[in-house]
């Protein structure tokens, strides 16, 4: 059947309008949850960045502006969480990497 077919009956162009406008909302329902989950995963990183931060600062290391960049940069949670960890027992933020 072509794409551009236009059905005769009320019957069809009803079920038809009803089947786009059901995928039309499956599809919208599935990007808002994509977008969800995508900004909840920047927020997280962004929450395990700062906390990294946090730590460097109250044991008053130096934290030069390019290493502040690659923290805030970084959105790997497991990376994050590695720096997080180490931050505790490092001499200079220069460890970390």
């Amino acid at each position: 059947m072509s794409d551009h077919y236009e059905f005769q009956s009320d019957f069809a162009r009803k079920y038809l309008a009803k089947g786009r406008a059901e995928g039309e909302a499956r599809g919208e329902a599935r990007g808002e949850a994509r977008g969800e989950a995508r900004g909840e995963a920047r927020g997280q990183a962004k929450g395990r960045a700062a906390a990294l931060l946090s730590v460097l600062e109250s044991r008053r290391l130096r934290v030069s502006n390019e290493a502040r960049t690659r923290i805030l940069a970084c959105t790997d949670d497991k990376q994050l969480d590695v720096w997080i960890r180490a931050s505790v027992a490092v001499a200079s933020v220069d460890e970390l990497f």
